[in-house]
This record gives C-alpha cells, sequence and structure tokens, in this order.
C-alpha cells in the first residue's frame, strides 16, 4: 500500500534522470550476481552436507564397518561439492558467452 511521505522527508523523482537509473540498475544488476553466486555455493555446500550425511546414515543403518562407511561419505561429498562447483563454472561461462553473442549480434 502507497503511504504518502512525511513532509519534511525531500521529494526524489528519479524517473526524470535516465542516467541515474542507468547507474542504479547497473548496481542492482551487480549486487544481484554477487548474491546469487554466494547463494548457489551455499546451496551447493548444504547439499554435500546432506549427501554425505544420508550415505552416512545409510551405512550405519546396513551395519558396513566404520571405516568404509567414512570413505564412502567422504567420497560422495567430494564428487558432490565438485559438481556442483563444475555447474557453477559452467552456468558462469554460459553467461560469458550468451553476453558476448547478443553484444556482438548488436554490433
Amino acid at each position: 500500500m502507497f503511504r504518502k511521505p512525511h513532509p519534511d522527508q525531500i521529494m526524489f523523482d528519479w524517473s526524470k534522470d535516465a542516467q541515474m537509473e542507468r547507474i542504479i540498475a547497473a548496481r542492482v544488476a551487480i549486487r544481484a550476481e554477487r548474491e546469487a553466486i554466494h547463494w548457489r555455493f551455499r546451496l551447493i555446500c548444504v547439499e554435500t552436507v546432506m549427501m554425505g550425511v544420508m550415505v552416512a546414515a545409510a551405512g550405519i543403518t546396513l551395519d558396513q564397518p566404520t571405516a568404509r562407511v567414512v570413505h564412502a561419505a567422504i567420497g560422495v561429498m567430494l564428487a558432490c561439492l565438485a559438481s556442483g562447483l563444475l555447474l557453477i563454472g559452467l552456468s558462469a561461462a554460459s553467461s560469458l558467452i550468451v553476453a558476448r553473442y547478443r553484444r556482438w549480434r548488436k554490433a
């Protein structure tokens, strides 16, 4: 719901200044991209730990030797982390390629 601003507040109309709009949009895009990468990495870390815990729980439930369970859990965690980081890298590379292609098509 839109509220009226306080009378002592300075009113800015940013929509009339196109350059300011571009600056704000660029800053928002940079921040959003940085946060997106941060959240992707967090998600990969959480999934890595979850997969390792599930493998460990399954091994313990099946009465497997402790060394084998730990070895399998660590292996799954490393594979999950590697594949997640690879996906982040491939995603970044593909977005760079698409951006270059779009710039090439405009020129």
